[in-house]
Protein backbone atom coordinates (compact mmCIF):
# COMPACT_ATOMS: atom_id res chain seq x y z
CA UNK A 1 0.00 0.00 0.00
CA UNK A 2 3.01 2.49 0.54
CA UNK A 3 4.13 1.54 -2.54
CA UNK A 4 1.08 2.90 -3.86
CA UNK A 5 1.18 6.05 -2.48
CA UNK A 6 4.60 6.22 -3.97
CA UNK A 7 3.07 5.29 -7.37
CA UNK A 8 0.38 7.74 -7.07
CA UNK A 9 2.43 11.00 -6.10
CA UNK A 10 4.79 9.79 -9.05
CA UNK A 11 1.52 10.39 -11.80
CA UNK A 12 0.33 13.58 -9.51
CA UNK A 13 3.99 15.38 -10.07
CA UNK A 14 3.81 14.42 -13.93
CA UNK A 15 0.52 17.02 -13.93
CA UNK A 16 1.99 19.58 -11.85
CA UNK A 17 2.32 22.68 -12.80
CA UNK A 18 6.11 22.90 -13.26
CA UNK A 19 6.34 19.43 -15.17
CA UNK A 20 2.80 19.27 -16.75
CA UNK A 21 3.27 17.05 -20.25
CA UNK A 22 7.11 17.11 -21.01
CA UNK A 23 8.46 13.86 -21.23
CA UNK A 24 11.95 14.37 -19.94
CA UNK A 25 10.78 16.36 -16.81
CA UNK A 26 8.43 13.49 -15.86
CA UNK A 27 11.16 10.97 -16.24
CA UNK A 28 12.82 13.16 -13.27
CA UNK A 29 9.62 13.70 -11.77
CA UNK A 30 8.81 9.85 -11.48
CA UNK A 31 12.35 9.34 -10.45
CA UNK A 32 12.11 12.10 -7.65
CA UNK A 33 9.63 9.73 -5.99
CA UNK A 34 12.29 6.48 -5.19
CA UNK A 35 15.07 6.38 -3.07
CA UNK A 36 17.21 5.27 -6.90
CA UNK A 37 16.12 4.37 -9.99
CA UNK A 38 18.36 2.36 -12.60
CA UNK A 39 15.95 3.19 -15.92
CA UNK A 40 12.81 5.42 -16.21
CA UNK A 41 11.12 5.88 -18.85
CA UNK A 42 7.70 8.37 -19.78
CA UNK A 43 5.94 8.75 -22.46
CA UNK A 44 2.59 11.41 -22.40
CA UNK A 45 0.38 11.17 -25.33
CA UNK A 46 -1.59 14.43 -26.53
CA UNK A 47 -3.24 14.73 -29.17
CA UNK A 48 -4.52 17.07 -30.78
CA UNK A 49 -1.98 19.20 -28.34
CA UNK A 50 -3.77 22.18 -27.00
CA UNK A 51 -6.01 19.65 -24.53
CA UNK A 52 -3.04 20.24 -22.58
CA UNK A 53 -4.29 23.62 -21.52
CA UNK A 54 -7.59 22.46 -21.14
CA UNK A 55 -6.11 20.12 -18.68
CA UNK A 56 -6.14 17.03 -20.89
CA UNK A 57 -3.81 14.02 -20.98
CA UNK A 58 -4.70 11.14 -23.43
CA UNK A 59 -2.38 8.54 -21.79
CA UNK A 60 0.61 8.86 -19.96
CA UNK A 61 2.93 5.46 -20.04
CA UNK A 62 5.63 4.66 -17.79
CA UNK A 63 8.24 1.87 -17.29
CA UNK A 64 10.58 1.69 -14.90
CA UNK A 65 13.29 -1.29 -14.19
CA UNK A 66 15.46 -1.66 -10.80
CA UNK A 67 13.19 1.30 -8.93
CA UNK A 68 14.04 1.35 -4.94
CA UNK A 69 11.13 2.69 -3.34
CA UNK A 70 12.84 2.43 0.30
CA UNK A 71 17.33 1.80 1.02
CA UNK A 72 17.09 -2.48 0.23
CA UNK A 73 13.69 -2.76 -1.44
CA UNK A 74 14.12 -3.37 -5.40
CA UNK A 75 11.71 -3.49 -7.74
CA UNK A 76 12.70 -5.69 -11.17
CA UNK A 77 9.75 -3.99 -13.26
CA UNK A 78 7.55 -1.36 -13.55
CA UNK A 79 4.76 -1.02 -16.26
CA UNK A 80 1.55 1.99 -15.63
CA UNK A 81 -0.41 2.62 -18.66
CA UNK A 82 -3.33 5.07 -17.88
CA UNK A 83 -6.68 6.38 -19.63
CA UNK A 84 -7.15 9.21 -20.45
CA UNK A 85 -6.61 12.10 -17.52
CA UNK A 86 -8.83 14.98 -16.95
CA UNK A 87 -7.52 17.91 -14.14
CA UNK A 88 -8.89 21.35 -13.55
CA UNK A 89 -6.96 23.73 -15.14
CA UNK A 90 -7.83 26.83 -13.08
CA UNK A 91 -6.44 24.80 -10.29
CA UNK A 92 -3.13 23.91 -12.03
CA UNK A 93 -2.53 27.91 -11.92
CA UNK A 94 -2.85 27.93 -8.35
CA UNK A 95 -0.42 25.48 -7.91
CA UNK A 96 -2.75 22.51 -6.82
CA UNK A 97 -4.06 19.71 -9.00
CA UNK A 98 -7.73 18.63 -9.02
CA UNK A 99 -9.30 15.33 -10.80
CA UNK A 100 -11.88 16.09 -13.16
CA UNK A 101 -12.85 12.61 -13.77
CA UNK A 102 -11.28 9.32 -11.97
CA UNK A 103 -7.74 8.74 -12.44
CA UNK A 104 -7.69 4.80 -14.14
CA UNK A 105 -4.18 3.17 -14.59
CA UNK A 106 -3.44 -0.74 -15.83
CA UNK A 107 -0.16 -1.25 -13.62
CA UNK A 108 1.87 -4.20 -13.60
CA UNK A 109 4.83 -5.18 -10.91
CA UNK A 110 7.79 -7.95 -11.20
CA UNK A 111 9.71 -8.97 -8.04
CA UNK A 112 12.47 -11.30 -8.59
CA UNK A 113 13.89 -13.95 -6.37
CA UNK A 114 17.45 -12.42 -5.91
CA UNK A 115 15.77 -8.70 -4.51
CA UNK A 116 12.92 -10.27 -2.23
CA UNK A 117 15.76 -12.01 -0.41
CA UNK A 118 18.08 -8.91 -0.12
CA UNK A 119 14.61 -7.01 0.85
CA UNK A 120 14.82 -9.06 4.69
CA UNK A 121 17.54 -7.45 4.95
CA UNK A 122 16.44 -3.98 4.08
CA UNK A 123 15.83 -1.55 7.08
CA UNK A 124 12.35 -1.31 6.69
CA UNK A 125 11.49 -5.22 6.80
CA UNK A 126 14.41 -6.21 9.25
CA UNK A 127 13.58 -4.55 11.94
CA UNK A 128 10.19 -6.55 11.67
CA UNK A 129 12.33 -9.86 11.81
CA UNK A 130 13.76 -9.29 14.93
CA UNK A 131 12.72 -9.60 18.68
CA UNK A 132 9.80 -12.37 17.40
CA UNK A 133 8.20 -14.84 19.46
CA UNK A 134 6.90 -17.98 18.18
CA UNK A 135 3.42 -17.36 20.52
CA UNK A 136 1.53 -16.96 16.98
CA UNK A 137 3.44 -20.39 14.88
CA UNK A 138 2.20 -22.35 18.62
CA UNK A 139 4.80 -21.68 21.22
CA UNK A 140 4.28 -20.95 24.78
CA UNK A 141 1.30 -18.51 25.29
CA UNK A 142 2.76 -17.65 28.71
CA UNK A 143 4.39 -14.24 27.49
CA UNK A 144 7.59 -15.59 28.60
CA UNK A 145 8.69 -17.45 25.50
CA UNK A 146 12.53 -16.80 24.26
CA UNK A 147 12.73 -13.79 21.84
CA UNK A 148 13.79 -14.59 18.19
CA UNK A 149 15.35 -13.03 14.73
CA UNK A 150 15.21 -14.22 11.41
CA UNK A 151 18.76 -14.89 10.18
CA UNK A 152 19.82 -16.13 6.37
CA UNK A 153 16.33 -16.09 4.66
CA UNK A 154 15.82 -17.67 1.15
CA UNK A 155 13.23 -17.70 -0.79
CA UNK A 156 12.23 -20.11 -3.49
CA UNK A 157 9.52 -20.42 -6.50
CA UNK A 158 7.72 -23.20 -6.64
CA UNK A 159 5.33 -24.75 -9.43
CA UNK A 160 1.35 -24.52 -9.28
CA UNK A 161 1.86 -20.79 -8.24
CA UNK A 162 3.68 -21.70 -4.70
CA UNK A 163 6.91 -20.42 -2.97
CA UNK A 164 9.18 -21.24 0.07
CA UNK A 165 10.78 -18.98 2.50
CA UNK A 166 13.33 -21.06 4.98
CA UNK A 167 15.08 -19.12 7.83
CA UNK A 168 16.80 -19.59 10.90
CA UNK A 169 15.28 -18.36 14.04
CA UNK A 170 17.99 -17.68 16.41
CA UNK A 171 17.47 -17.27 20.42
CA UNK A 172 18.79 -13.36 21.15
CA UNK A 173 21.18 -14.41 24.04
CA UNK A 174 21.61 -18.20 22.73
CA UNK A 175 23.14 -19.95 20.24
CA UNK A 176 20.52 -22.12 19.79
CA UNK A 177 18.60 -21.66 16.50
CA UNK A 178 15.43 -22.88 15.01
CA UNK A 179 14.58 -24.12 11.31
CA UNK A 180 11.47 -22.56 9.94
CA UNK A 181 9.85 -22.97 6.70
CA UNK A 182 6.99 -21.27 5.43
CA UNK A 183 5.55 -22.67 1.75
CA UNK A 184 2.18 -21.79 0.45
CA UNK A 185 0.50 -20.70 -2.42
CA UNK A 186 -0.84 -17.32 -3.65
CA UNK A 187 -4.34 -16.38 -4.78
CA UNK A 188 -6.46 -13.19 -5.14
CA UNK A 189 -10.09 -13.19 -3.51
CA UNK A 190 -12.25 -11.41 -5.77
CA UNK A 191 -9.33 -9.11 -6.66
CA UNK A 192 -8.68 -7.57 -3.42
CA UNK A 193 -7.54 -10.15 -0.90
CA UNK A 194 -4.28 -11.93 -0.59
CA UNK A 195 -4.98 -15.53 0.20
CA UNK A 196 -2.55 -18.33 1.23
CA UNK A 197 -3.51 -21.24 -0.54
CA UNK A 198 -2.64 -24.83 1.49
CA UNK A 199 0.23 -22.79 3.93
CA UNK A 200 2.59 -25.12 5.27
CA UNK A 201 4.97 -23.70 8.35
CA UNK A 202 7.51 -26.05 9.72
CA UNK A 203 9.28 -25.62 12.93
CA UNK A 204 12.83 -27.81 13.15
CA UNK A 205 11.28 -30.05 10.45
CA UNK A 206 8.26 -30.36 12.20
CA UNK A 207 4.37 -29.11 10.85
CA UNK A 208 2.73 -26.92 13.07
CA UNK A 209 -1.13 -28.48 13.07
CA UNK A 210 -3.29 -25.65 10.79
CA UNK A 211 -5.66 -24.82 13.66
CA UNK A 212 -2.61 -23.20 15.65
CA UNK A 213 -1.49 -21.21 12.51
CA UNK A 214 -4.96 -19.78 11.53
CA UNK A 215 -5.00 -16.85 13.98
CA UNK A 216 -1.60 -15.91 13.00
CA UNK A 217 -2.17 -16.54 8.58
CA UNK A 218 -6.08 -14.75 8.90
CA UNK A 219 -4.05 -11.18 10.45
CA UNK A 220 -1.35 -11.83 7.52
CA UNK A 221 -4.20 -11.52 5.22
CA UNK A 222 -6.25 -8.46 6.32
CA UNK A 223 -2.92 -6.75 6.48
CA UNK A 224 -2.94 -7.58 2.74
CA UNK A 225 -6.45 -6.47 2.10
CA UNK A 226 -7.09 -3.73 -0.38
CA UNK A 227 -10.76 -2.84 0.18
CA UNK A 228 -9.15 -0.54 3.15
CA UNK A 229 -7.92 1.65 0.57
CA UNK A 230 -11.90 2.36 -0.87
CA UNK A 231 -12.45 4.25 2.19
CA UNK A 232 -10.11 7.22 0.96
CA UNK A 233 -11.36 7.12 -2.31
CA UNK A 234 -8.61 4.46 -3.94
CA UNK A 235 -9.66 1.45 -5.33
CA UNK A 236 -7.04 -1.74 -6.65
CA UNK A 237 -8.45 -4.71 -8.36
CA UNK A 238 -5.28 -7.49 -8.82
CA UNK A 239 -6.22 -8.98 -11.88
CA UNK A 240 -3.28 -11.29 -11.89
CA UNK A 241 -0.68 -12.79 -9.29
CA UNK A 242 1.76 -15.15 -11.09
CA UNK A 243 4.80 -17.26 -9.70
CA UNK A 244 7.57 -17.77 -12.82
CA UNK A 245 10.63 -18.83 -12.94
CA UNK A 246 12.45 -16.42 -10.48
CA UNK A 247 9.91 -13.48 -10.55
CA UNK A 248 6.86 -12.82 -8.94
CA UNK A 249 4.33 -10.59 -11.59
CA UNK A 250 1.53 -8.79 -10.40
CA UNK A 251 -0.99 -7.02 -12.99
CA UNK A 252 -3.51 -4.73 -10.97
CA UNK A 253 -6.15 -2.02 -12.41
CA UNK A 254 -6.16 0.76 -10.13
CA UNK A 255 -9.23 3.76 -9.77
CA UNK A 256 -8.45 7.08 -7.89
CA UNK A 257 -11.49 9.43 -7.42
CA UNK A 258 -11.37 12.91 -7.05
CA UNK A 259 -12.24 13.20 -3.57
CA UNK A 260 -8.87 11.02 -3.01
CA UNK A 261 -7.15 14.47 -3.63
CA UNK A 262 -9.64 16.56 -2.35
CA UNK A 263 -7.71 16.80 1.72
CA UNK A 264 -4.77 17.52 0.05
CA UNK A 265 -5.89 20.56 -1.96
Amino acid sequence: MEFLTILLSGLLSILSPANFVLDRVAENAIRDQFDSAEEVHVRIDNAPSYQVLQGRVERVRIAGRGLFPQPGLRIEALEVETDPIAIDPQRIRRGRVSLDQPLQAGVRLVLNRDDMIRAFESPAIARRLQNLRLDALGGSQTGQSPRYDVVNPQVEFLENNRLRVQAALQERGSDRQIAISVETGLGVVTGQRLQLIDPIISLDNSPIPSQLIRPFLDGLTRQFDLQQLEASGVTVRVLQLKVEANQLAIAAFVRVEPRALASGN
